[in-house]
């Protein structure tokens, strides 16, 4: 465990998006629009933290697009 990580499970994190309102809201792959809602940043944080190499590992450029991990971003939120 990371000092201060809250260390959530898949499962706790997939129980967060249950209620159907979230899961519209924050499907299994996000945008940057959808991420920074989420995260409660502007969209050029998203962008900065990816280009940072902050989103190793949930974040993917699809096309000129970049597509966002729901659960593993919640995670890195949380554990990063």
């Amino acid at each position: 465990m990371k000092p201060n990580g809250l260390n959530l499970s898949d499962t706790e994190i997939a129980t967060a998006f249950n209620d159907p309102s979230w899961a519209d809201r924050f499907p299994p792959v996000l945008t940057v629009d959808q991420a920074a809602d989420l995260a409660g940043v502007p969209r050029a944080t998203i962008y900065a933290w990816s280009s940072a190499g902050r989103l190793r590992g949930c974040a993917r450029k699809v096309g000129k697009r970049l597509r966002i991990l729901r659960n593993r971003f919640v995670n890195h939120l949380f554990e990063g």
